[in-house]
């Protein structure tokens, strides 16, 4: 099938820009090489750098439920009196004075209502808690525990703390009557080990024998180093609260639907309902700002490797004056020589970018292999490998490149083939 005059037009200009790069190949593969490193550490830094956020937001997630429904309210309801009267900021007829305040007994009122709530979100898990302190004696050495009284089987699918035991299970609180899990560091602290008795003492009094039945992991920041869980119905008969909780943990389907599931559920029951984009506002923020700096670093290294480019082009233009002048005096137009040169610029680019992924493939493998003791545990550098990180190294790199070579290459239309062919002759 014939071609048509466009293609083969452009087909020539495609042969010319490739003779020019034949005919140099020391420039031409220094420019390239500058493109391919570029390219291959924009991948390696932008692959750490992502995989490391997204390991960071998946622990945000993952570690506590994605909304906390705690027994606080964000507006403290009026007194009766201030209720019943008015007065204060908004004016009224009567004044009170020195009245007592009505103290609100801690709590979550009607929370099986709530729980009904929750189990109506498609997919969504609600995990009633109460938390309280108790004070731990054992061999005259004394210490507090911020205590969770949970119930296992729903915490399991609510929350990963079971990931952070370093013996012993979860569900051992419901088989070990008395069963208590708090950290390694307090049970060092305490001379506890597995299986020892502990005696547990609240603030109103109750009194109670303790068996350790789980260690969690030193170094984990989200629990603290002086929590322990308890079975629910156990923690409010030793805090003195019964069929009482003070936090509602939910889980849903798609944590990112978090925000809008927590204004909805805080607006049904006033208490306040945070949702896990809340709690971790500023991590958030700082990721942002990490993110603009990444960017902006690795875009600066494709940006000195397109210098390359610009180099390469600039020098072809130069020493390639003659033969402009020739192919403008046989009928070529300044647009077909501008494009014989960004060709050049694009096929630089190109040939760098397949390199790079090479090189960048390469150092995310090499990235991704190394092991850091972490805890205890042997870990290994979260490493993003989606196709996104390429086509973004890819789509930088090929723009970069055509605006390199662009730059030089609108100085093929200022040259003046009769002045050079005259000094020619």
């Amino acid at each position: 099938m014939a071609r048509g005059p466009f293609a083969g037009r452009l087909g020539l200009l495609v042969h010319i820009a490739s003779r020019h790069l034949l005919m140099r190949r020391r420039q031409t593969a220094v420019a390239v090489s500058g493109v391919a490193v570029g390219v291959g550490f924009f991948l390696a830094v932008s692959a750490l750098m992502v995989g490391s956020q997204a390991d960071f937001v998946k622990t945000l997630i993952d570690t506590a439920p994605h909304i906390i429904i705690s027994d606080e309210r964000r507006s403290p309801p009026p007194q009766p009196g201030v209720a019943a009267f008015g007065g204060g900021a908004a004016g009224g007829a009567v004044v009170l004075h020195g009245y007592k305040v009505r103290s609100e007994v801690r709590g979550i009122k009607d929370w099986q209502a709530i729980l009904r709530e929750i189990d109506r979100i498609p997919g969504a898990i609600g995990s009633p808690s109460l938390s309280g302190a108790v004070t731990l004696r054992v061999g005259g050495r004394e210490e507090g525990l911020a205590v969770v009284g949970i119930d296992p089987l729903i915490e399991t699918r609510v929350s990963t703390i079971s990931d952070k035991l370093r013996v012993g299970r979860l569900i051992d609180l419901e088989r070990v009557q008395g069963g208590v899990i708090i950290g390694e560091d307090q049970a060092q602290r305490l001379a506890l080990g597995m299986g020892d008795i502990v005696a547990a003492t609240s603030a109103r009094g109750g009194t109670r024998n303790l068996k350790i039945v789980g260690l969690f992991k030193r170094g984990q920041m989200q629990l603290g180093s002086g929590t322990g869980y308890m079975l629910l119905r156990e923690a409010q008969s030793l805090l003195g609260r019964p069929f009482v909780i003070n936090r509602i943990g939910v889980k849903l389907v798609d944590p990112y639907d978090a925000e809008a599931v927590a204004k909805q559920l805080e607006q049904g029951h006033a208490y306040k309902a945070e949702s896990w984009q809340e709690r971790s506002a500023d991590f958030l923020g700082l990721l942002l700002t990490r993110n603009v700096i990444m960017y902006t670093v690795v875009s600066a290294i494709l940006l000195v490797a397109s210098f390359g480019i610009y180099t390469a082009v600039s020098n072809s233009v130069a020493d390639k004056r003659r033969d402009i002048a020739i192919l403008r005096s046989i009928g070529f137009s300044q647009g077909d020589l501008q494009l014989v040169f960004v060709f050049e610029g694009l096929a630089l680019a190109v040939v760098g970018v397949l390199l790079g992924w090479g090189l960048g493939y390469l150092l995310m493998g090499i990235l991704g292999s190394l092991e850091f003791p972490i805890t205890g545990d042997t870990q290994r550098l979260p490493i993003d490998r989606s196709s996104r990180q390429y086509l973004i190294a890819a789509a930088a790199s090929l723009t970069a490149g055509i605006v390199a070579a662009w730059l030089p290459a609108r100085r093929s239309a200022q040259v003046d083939p009769v002045d050079i062919l005259r000094g020619a002759i």
